[in-house]
């Protein structure tokens, strides 16, 4: 997987690049088909704001959060793409679930 943590407006350290991968590696821990991660950092007036977009193979995964510290933004970001991913993995695996039901169900 390529992880590309960019900042706008924000130097990124070394300490939040660190951080990033920690939480990343917990989404990573219920799909491992990802291609390539962005995450984007940026600054404005009392808010922190961070984004991500996974690249799976056949479907992009965005979501954003808004925060007052940038770790709490973070936080809440990598608790929305987890669910997001979860619900994705769930769906590939009902949606293959069912074709080989019904492939059963007809043959008898």
């Amino acid at each position: 997987m390529n992880l590309s943590i960019t900042g706008h407006h924000l130097e990124v350290t070394p300490a939040i690049r660190e951080y990033i991968q920690t939480k990343m590696a917990r989404v990573l821990r219920h799909f491992d088909h990802v291609i390539n991660t962005q995450v984007m950092l940026s600054v404005e007036p009392l808010k922190h704001r961070a984004e991500i977009t996974l690249h799976l193979s056949g479907k992009d995964i965005h979501c954003e959060a808004m925060e007052e510290n940038l770790y709490a933004s973070i936080d809440l970001l990598v608790d929305k793409i987890d669910r997001k991913v979860i619900q994705h993995k769930n769906r590939t695996q009902n949606h293959a679930h069912i074709a080989v039901k019904r492939q059963v169900f007809e043959a008898a």
